[in-house]
């Protein structure tokens, strides 16, 4: 059985697209253009090739989600354009069956790594303390970013999320497989 035929073709290039977005946002903390516009381009030919017209507009909606769901996050501070233009990318590659999927472990990836990375900074008690301060701010405010707590500012901890985007993609289709 090939790639093709076992229905593994789209998380698995889901997977290697999250993968390259992250390689990019540990090394510069940016996940350029040039690795999310095209792959967003080759998830709807993919699609196109393999599902025809009908799939490739499916993978373009799920694209779009995605790329709604991280742009509430974008709007409040709370991450990166490029991580919006990556789960777009990879909501698009692995179609809409998926998306619920990685959306949902790529939030247990990062919530998993954040707490990770807070407990390695010895930063865990204040972390947790500035979740509350973010509930109670955006909660008063709406989406308008936190002045102190957002990724603009250098001495908060900052986590590249393309790293939880690639363990959402990795962990989907390590499911399909299992």
């Amino acid at each position: 059985m090939t790639l093709f035929q076992s229905g593994l073709t789209y998380p698995a290039t889901a997977s290697a697209c999250a993968i390259v977005g992250s390689v990019f946002d540990v090394k510069s903390r940016r996940v350029p253009n040039v690795v999310t516009f095209p792959a967003f381009l080759i998830g709807l030919f993919l699609h196109l090739l393999l599902g025809g017209w009908r799939q490739m507009l499916s993978a373009l909606a799920a694209g779009v989600i995605c790329g709604l769901v991280f742009l509430v996050f974008y709007l409040a501070g709370g991450m990166g354009a490029g991580d919006v233009k990556l789960i777009m990318a990879v909501g698009c590659i692995a179609g809409m069956t998926h998306i619920a999927t990685i959306l949902a472990l790529t939030a247990i990836s990062g919530g998993v790594m954040a707490v990770c990375l807070a407990l390695y900074r010895g930063k865990l008690q204040e972390t947790l303390l500035n979740v509350g301060e973010l509930f109670t701010h955006h909660r008063s405010k709406g989406l308008q970013p936190h002045p102190d707590l957002n990724i603009s500012n250098a001495q908060t901890l900052r986590l590249p999320y393309a790293l939880a985007i690639a363990g959402g993609c990795i962990l989907t289709l390590y499911f399909q497989v299992a």
